[in-house]
């Protein structure tokens, strides 16, 4: 097995098992560079990389490589410069200086994707109580939630579906840990498609095909991420039709998730699309922006991170794709505080985004009432305050109008930022200035001039 082949075979087994961000974050521009007496070198791009691979990641990769090469006995890791050269399969290594960073074990990031079942390939930190739930997502959330509950009879099969890094692996793998948790004796397995795919090719290679299909019948649960890949494959389409008629003649559940629905799959054979679409298809759309800070929230304090809620506002507002760019975002400023020693302030912060994620505004709901307090010259506290006074009523209205007009806040995350008041205040501060600016000029000008201070702030 050449190099290339090797690290091929052994990232497609670690990236089952570490979230999208993080293995994008630290395996990406990594490769064998030789294999000799017994070690392998692996290539890392830069220090952060070498320091991660070997103090969180260093067990998991040997074992990943030693499955597949029993004769390896260690693992080392290199950096190199972009105009490092490889020939016959040995490296000539230009070594990069490198600043020392080293992070005492109490202060190192806590990533427990390795913490993987072998029997299930559930990850045990996906669970419905560390998924957060928005408008987004809800619906999905109580469908897997009411297949936890009748298992095999509701939502049989379940179809999630949407974009990347929305967390449908978790929402498939929560249910399956919940499965295991209620009953320890029922049988669940978490697979991708391409995973099966491989499994079912080796089977075949290795004449061992009835034992792959005994295998895979014997669930209570069977979870298969990422069927969009099962597109083009017939084998793969033929075996997986008669694997989920098996299973769901028998009463046994199967869930599913792609990034689009059934009928938007391409090259699938129609009784297998079919048999997708026969339960019940739900979708997972992107995050909005109370939910997303809500993540950020959730995130940073299981990471007991020293972040300012105006730094969180400002990376929900920047971020607006999804969960991993948001869990990305977070591990980046984390790490830069740490590498700094210090807590980065709300300037340092909005440059690293800058940089890294080409936001479309960077304004958060924090910003817009501070601009507020200073166009109409009160203090920035008296807005938060339960007053009837109209020198504070006035801009506190304005305020509301604007976080939800310009940032498309809920009317109850509004509320909420407001001193915790009911939704209902929020939606009369929106419409009674929706409807006197239909009126007033003077108002639109003013709303005018606030924006504009704003606008400078990005």
């Amino acid at each position: 097995m050449n190099n290339q082949e090797l690290w091929t075979r052994a990232l497609s087994e670690i990236e089952l098992s570490v979230s999208r961000a993080n293995f994008v974050t630290w395996f990406k521009d990594t490769k064998i560079l030789d294999q000799k007496e017994g070690t392998v070198i692996v290539a890392v791009p830069n220090g952060f990389s070498k320091e991660w691979l070997e103090n969180k990641y260093h067990k998991f990769i040997l074992k990943s490589i030693r499955a597949l090469v029993p004769e390896v006995r260690s693992v080392s890791y290199s950096i190199i410069s972009p105009d490092t050269s490889v020939a016959n399969g040995y490296a000539s290594l230009k070594m990069k200086p490198k600043r020392e960073f080293s992070l005492p074990a109490e202060e190192q990031l806590e990533f427990k994707e390795f913490a993987v079942d072998p029997k299930t390939n559930l990850n045990p930190k996906y669970t419905f109580e560390t998924f957060i739930v928005g408008s987004f997502n809800e619906l999905a959330h109580a469908a897997a939630l009411a297949v936890t509950q009748n298992l095999g009879r509701a939502y049989n099969p379940l179809f999630i579906y949407g974009g990347v890094g929305l967390g449908k692996t978790h929402l498939l793998q929560a249910i399956g840990n919940y499965l295991i948790k209620e009953n320890k004796n029922k049988k669940v397995i978490y697979i991708t498609s391409e995973r099966f795919s491989n499994e079912l090719v080796s089977s075949l290679q290795n004449n061992t095909a009835n034992n792959f299909k005994e295998k895979y019948r014997e669930y209570d649960l069977l979870i298969v991420d990422d069927v969009q890949f099962f597109s083009g494959k017939e084998k793969t389409q033929q075996e997986f039709f008669y694997t989920f008629n098996a299973l769901f003649d028998a009463g046994k559940q199967v869930v599913f998730s792609s990034d689009r629905p059934p009928k938007s799959i391409q090259d699938i054979e129609e009784r297998l699309r079919s048999r997708m679409e026969a339960g019940a298809t739900v979708d997972i759309s992107e995050p909005e922006y109370e939910t997303r800070l809500a993540i950020l929230k959730s995130k940073a304090a299981e990471r007991k991170m020293d972040i300012s809620e105006d730094c969180l506002e400002l990376i929900a507002t920047v971020v607006q794709k999804n969960i991993r760019e948001l869990e990305g975002a977070l591990n980046t400023i984390q790490i830069q505080s740490r590498y700094q020693n210090k807590t980065l302030s709300f300037e340092e912060i909005k440059s690293i985004l800058n940089k890294n994620i080409k936001p479309k505004s960077t304004i958060t709901p924090t910003q817009i009432i501070k601009t507020i307090a200073e166009f109409f010259d009160i203090p920035e506290k008296s807005i938060f305050e339960k007053t009837r006074k109209t020198e504070i009523v006035r801009p506190r209205q304005i305020a509301m109008y604007l976080i939800r007009e310009d940032l498309k806040g809920s009317y109850p995350y509004i509320g909420q930022k407001f001193g915790g008041m009911d939704h209902t205040t929020a939606i009369h501060a929106y419409e009674k200035v929706s409807e006197e600016l239909k009126k007033n000029p003077g108002l639109e000008e003013e709303i005018k001039s606030i924006r504009e201070k704003y606008q400078k702030l990005k």
